[in-house]
């Protein structure tokens, strides 16, 4: 039975708490669900942006639970970058403006973030900018990244369709379209084959208000994430990645993913993870100059597989910039 199907089968009285269900029935669904993160960490982490020196567009597009309507479905667009000496950006603006960047000892990054979550009758936009600083530290680089989120959400309440069509106070009293503020905070560490991070995301568990009952009011739950790597060549073409990620939820069960990647070349990779509880995650990418592409399939364990033709995550991004690991050793400073 579809999303659909099951709101008009509910009767008025009921649309909070299908609702409510619906977007809260996973604490970790309150955040768009990413598959292919370890390529942009930024979706997990704001301290990473800029951390790699490049100026970075990426897209990213996703469908959970293909054959069913109302399912989740993400989109989002994000640039990051580096105000480096020689930087993309930096290159740009000089040539419009001779005065010398405040930034130019190249320890600031920063992001534009902007994502679309759809599930049912329910749509979430968050448009989001952050601050990183990156400070170097040996052969290593130790980033701080703060974050400014802006979520709207919006109920097409004109696509509920109630019990033998009958008016619900209820549902009349519902507010359509919400804007709530909150805000992330990371810090992240990375090297030429190491790297980790600690985020907390939502942070102030800002209160949503449906309507004018009091029954009607939820949280932004506060989310945590831990996510490691390590980057090792076994010889001049092949180069492997393990990495794991733990995603705690206040509001649900901590959940682990467990990373394989190997590379060919670093033009190509593929992948495994294994998400407990939850999936496997199939993975591949390539790179042609300075475009990436990547596709990951996530096959779920749930019962609800035998209905659906699983989830499916398409990924696109430009680079621009010198090289990808400028830290201090290659004059990043």
């Amino acid at each position: 039975m579809n999303t659909n199907s099951m709101i008009r089968r509910l009767p008025g009285t009921a649309i909070l708490l299908f609702l409510s269900v619906q977007f809260w029935w996973l604490g970790a669904q309150q955040l768009p669900v990413y598959s292919q993160y370890t390529f942009n960490k930024f979706l997990l982490n704001p301290a990473a942006a800029g951390s790699d020196g490049y100026t970075t567009v990426s897209l990213v597009a996703r469908e959970q639970w293909v054959g069913f309507k109302g399912t989740p479905k993400t989109h989002a667009l994000t640039i990051d970058s580096r105000l480096l000496r020689n930087s993309f950006i930096s290159k740009n603006v000089s040539v419009r403006k001779k005065k010398r960047l405040s930034s130019r000892s190249g320890r600031v990054g920063w992001a534009a973030h902007v994502f679309n979550d759809h599930f049912g009758e329910l749509d979430r936009t968050g448009v989001e900018g952050t601050y990183a600083y990156h400070l170097a530290i040996q052969e290593g680089q130790l980033s701080f990244g703060l974050s400014g989120v802006f979520y709207q959400f919006k109920l097409n309440k004109d696509k509920v369709v109630l019990a033998d069509d009958i008016p619900d106070p209820l549902l009349d009293g519902i507010k359509g379209t919400l804007y709530i503020p909150d805000a992330n905070f990371g810090a992240f560490y990375t090297s030429a084959t190491i790297y980790g991070g600690v985020s907390v995301m939502q942070i102030f568990q800002s209160s949503i208000q449906f309507g004018d009952n009091n029954g009607s009011e939820f949280r932004l739950k506060r989310n945590y994430n831990l996510l490691a790597g390590y980057y090792y060549n076994i010889n001049d073409v092949i180069a492997v990645e393990p990495s794991f990620l733990v995603k705690i939820p206040t509001s649900s069960k901590a959940q682990l993913d467990i990373n394989a990647k190997v590379f060919y070349k670093d033009n190509y990779w593929a992948g495994l993870s294994y998400r407990t509880g939850s999936a496997m995650v199939i993975f591949l990418g390539a790179k042609f100059d300075r475009y990436y592409v990547g596709y990951a399939f996530d096959y779920n364990f749930s019962p609800l597989m035998k209905h659906t033709f699983g989830s499916h995550e398409f990924m696109a991004a430009v680079k621009f910039g010198d090289t990808a690991r400028r830290y201090r050793w290659l004059n990043t400073y």
